[in-house]
């Protein structure tokens, strides 16, 4: 198994400084307590508050692609504070990352408050996820209504008539591309998830998404 370690403070002074080391080295020993081979050590200077984070951004993308399997940090505060806590566990959640910290000598127990929000959290983005489907797939069934046939724009449809549509999640593709990723990154992402596309194949699907978005709004 595989671990990556976060360690961050929060200004460039020295004794901060020192104090990056010493996470460093306290998780590195963490890590080998619990059988974890060290793949990546990410050290941050920047406040817990603050979400866009250059070793929060590549953290995310290491577990995305399955390349690690656990995250140490030092306590529940080095990987972020209020809002951007909460949001930075609830994707570690859904990619099923488990966090270990020194606080804790293991793995990390969230207060019944943090437990709370995070549920609820879960709860609300799930019923975004159903209500937006549902947005897409009335848009679909009005835009059939009109004569609109989807298979007229499945490039190569006549050299493959019987293969099925491969099945992702599309608003997370939306997502991720709301938040500047390429088609690339975000198929690659996608696989990290456990879904076989290519990235021609996020892009036509989000291109679809945009046709039925439009004719859905001009109603």
């Amino acid at each position: 198994m595989k671990a990556v370690i976060y360690c961050r403070v929060s200004t460039e002074k020295e004794e901060q400084i020192t104090s990056l080391k010493r996470q460093r080295e306290e998780l590195i020993r963490l890590a080998e307590q619990y059988n974890y081979d060290v793949f990546e050590v990410i050290e941050e200077q920047a406040s817990g508050y603050e979400v866009e984070r250059e070793g929060i951004f590549q953290m995310l993308e290491i577990f995305a692609s399955k390349q690690a399997d656990a995250l140490f940090i030092q306590d529940e505060t080095r990987l972020g504070r209020g809002n951007t806590k909460i949001a930075l566990y609830h994707q570690l959640k859904k990619l099923n990352v488990p966090v270990y910290t020194i606080s804790y000598q293991g793995e990390l127990e969230l207060s019944d408050s943090d437990s709370m929000v995070l549920q609820i959290v879960s709860i609300v983005e799930e019923y975004q996820r159903k209500i937006h489907n549902l947005k897409i797939k009335r848009g679909m069934k009005h835009a059939m209504d009109r004569g609109f046939n989807p298979a007229e724009n499945l490039k190569y449809i006549d050299q493959a008539p019987g293969r099925e549509r491969k099945k992702f999640p599309v608003n997370e593709v939306v997502r991720l591309r709301e938040n500047g990723l390429t088609f690339a990154e975000i198929a690659a992402t996608l696989r990290g998830m456990g879904y076989d596309v290519s990235k021609a194949t996020v892009h036509r699907r989000f291109k679809e998404y945009q046709q039925l978005e439009k004719q859905s709004n001009e109603r």
